[in-house]
């Protein structure tokens, strides 16, 4: 194994979840008079902590998004989890592999600690991680593409930046994958690699990372 910590995203990398949360925001954002369509959604959201979303409503129209938009929306994500959400295909034969050959792993994501447990309850991965191995944007109040989440991760696993790998699929992930000096590899699952511009290596099939990873 050529890494020290291997660093997963969560949403689209772990848990199957990007359809379901991407559909609903875009859902939500034209509810409350901000018109999105699925693909905006993607396009502008995937990957970032929910700041994000109200920052570019506030830059492009000037306007607050409803004061209770983000418990909204959550409560509709976490149902729809509780209904549908599955691990993403092969995901959990990596990390039996990781776990027999005994190589640190952890998540940091830009989902708050509840959407990530509520997730991994949900697809069934919550045995596979520790709370000490769950990072959230909420940990240091800047999301991806600052590099503070990925930083935060290695520091507190206690491995080098330079010594970690970046699982990743959003653009705004592999910036600040980059940023923190660390190697990344794209997931091409819903996002082109020639979105995912920077990644050292670039894989459709989750089968195939272990394959990277040695």
């Amino acid at each position: 194994m050529r890494y020290d910590l291997v660093i997963f995203d969560n949403d689209g990398v772990l848990v199957d979840s990007e359809p379901l949360s991407n559909t609903l925001l875009a859902e939500y954002l034209t509810e409350v008079g901000h018109p999105t369509t699925y693909e905006d959604s993607i396009r502008d959201y995937m990957g970032s902590a929910m700041h994000r979303v109200h920052d570019l409503v506030r830059e492009r129209t000037g306007q607050q998004l409803p004061e209770d938009f983000d418990r909204t929306f959550h409560a509709r994500v976490f149902a729809a989890f509780e209904q549908r959400l599955q691990p993403v295909p092969g995901v959990i034969e990596v990390l039996e592999k990781l776990t027999v050959e005994g190589v640190p792993y952890c998540v940091a994501s830009s989902g708050t600690h509840e959407r990530i447990r509520v997730g991994h309850a949900a697809a069934g991965l919550d045995e596979w991680f520790e709370d000490e191995w769950i990072f959230s944007a909420e940990d240091v109040g800047r999301g991806k593409p600052a590099p503070d989440l990925f930083l935060h991760a290695a520091d507190q696993m206690g491995v080098p930046p330079e010594q970690c790998v970046v699982v990743e699929d959003s653009p705004l992930g592999i910036q600040a994958a980059l940023a923190a000096g660390m190697a990344v590899y794209g997931y091409t699952a819903m996002v082109p690699s020639e979105r995912l511009e920077g990644a050292n290596a670039y894989f459709s099939d989750m089968g195939r990372l272990m394959e990277l990873l040695s």
